[in-house]
């Protein structure tokens, strides 16, 4: 599919509409969570479980991708744990972990939210051809990976 003609925007634009768009999904996100029963935090590190697939997380793991402290961490377990979310399953090779593996049932609840959001996503892809695609999914990326190093870099010690 050739390219549709597409407005031209400057980066400070492009930046505002991203800014706008991040906005919205906090917004999402906090909806999303009241809906199924969390707190963001949560919701949050049950996504980290759920694209974790068969490589279970631990609670270290998970610690360290929401930015908490461990004990905090283990909090945010007890939660899921207790809303049928998540199970803990000992570490096959060290018996002072524990793993952390997404219930099937409640994976199928929280994606039964965000699925006809996706599904609005992809079509709106349809909208680009595969190079623009591309583009966006460099950028992504990118910007994905910058993003996190940067909270690495101000994270605040402790």
């Amino acid at each position: 599919m050739p390219a549709k003609p597409r407005p031209a925007a400057t980066p400070e634009q492009a930046l505002s509409a991203m800014d706008q768009l991040i906005a919205t999904h906090m917004v999402g996100q906090h909806e999303i969570a009241q809906q199924v029963g969390l707190s963001v935090t949560d919701l949050t590190c049950f996504a980290y479980v759920i694209e974790a697939g068969e490589n279970l997380p631990t609670a270290g793991d998970l610690a360290a991708r929401v930015h908490v402290t461990t004990g905090a961490v283990t909090g945010i377990l007890n939660r899921l744990e207790r809303a049928g979310y998540i199970t803990r399953r000992p570490d096959p090779t060290d018996r002072r972990r524990i793993r952390v593996a997404a219930r099937p049932d409640a994976v199928a609840r929280v994606r039964e939210v965000y699925e006809p959001y996706y599904a609005r996503l992809t079509h709106l892809f349809a909208d680009y051809s595969p190079d623009e695609i591309a583009v966006l999914h460099d950028w992504f990326t990118r910007a994905s990976t910058l993003a996190a190093n940067y909270l690495e870099e101000h994270r605040r010690p402790g």
